[in-house]
């Protein structure tokens, strides 16, 4: 799990969250509206809906802006014609990139997509050429201080859950499961009153690429631009970054 949460962390750490916050909105809008139209409105029948709609709603997105999206996706309001683009490609140092993008033109975005690729040290790949180093898998992250278990209790409750991994790390519990487990592990937890910070279906990297010197700024500002990008829902990669590494890295 260490290339999916090392970018998580990073992230935090610089207020990256923060920054995005202005985008974001418009970002969970196009994906529950994308999801609505391929699978309908009714969240109860759609899993891809009942997913977007609990990402909006972790990060407070009003009920008003999220019943709008959906009215967008079934037609009842109007609404671009978005559809969803992977693009694949490696950063510096030969780390695996995936982006997940919703647009209403392929042509401009992959055009975009290339520039930020070549402009930081990267180049955009072929369809297939690094997803089959990720593995799709439900991902929840629980921080140690507001657990009140202890590691042993945490590790006994999620597996009697049926997630498929648990791993402690010094600040936080992460959980790994198959996408279809994740919200029958997440809600069987959210039952014992436990509470995450990251609840997600994510791609998770097989294997890690060790990253240093100049590559770590260059790794770091493309994922950046690629995440700032208005089409980009998502970006993964395999990369791994010493924290001694990290410290040195200053914007």
């Amino acid at each position: 799990m260490a290339g999916h949460s090392k970018w998580k962390n990073i992230q935090h750490r610089k207020g990256r969250q923060d920054a995005l916050r202005g985008k974001l909105f418009a970002k969970l809008s196009r994906e529950i509206s994308v999801a609505a139209r391929e699978g309908g409105g009714d969240p109860a029948q759609n899993q891809r809906l009942r997913l977007a709609i609990s990402k909006a709603r972790s990060q407070n997105m009003p009920n008003d802006n999220i019943e709008r999206a959906i009215k967008r996706g079934t037609g009842e309001e109007g609404g671009g014609n978005y559809e969803a683009v992977t693009y694949e490609g490696y950063g510096p140092g030969g780390a695996a990139v995936m982006v997940e993008a919703l647009t209403d033109n392929r042509n401009r975005t992959a055009a975009d997509m290339r520039h930020i690729f070549s402009k930081r040290g990267g180049n955009l790949g072929e369809s297939g050429c690094v997803a089959w180093m990720f593995d799709r898998k439900g991902f929840l992250r629980i921080d140690r201080e507001s657990a009140g278990l202890d590691e042993d209790e945490m590790m006994l409750k999620v597996l009697e859950a049926g997630a498929e991994d648990f791993e402690a790390t010094e600040d936080s519990f992460e959980i790994t499961t198959s996408p279809d487990q994740f919200e029958e592990v997440k809600n069987a937890l959210e039952n014992e009153g436990i509470r995450f910070s990251t609840a997600e279906v994510t791609q998770i990297p097989q294997n890690t690429v060790d990253l240093t010197g100049d590559d770590v700024k260059n790794m770091l500002q493309l994922m950046e631009q690629l995440e700032d990008h208005d089409d980009v829902q998502n970006v993964y990669s395999n990369f791994e970054i010493d924290d001694a590494e990290l410290e040195q890295y200053d914007d």
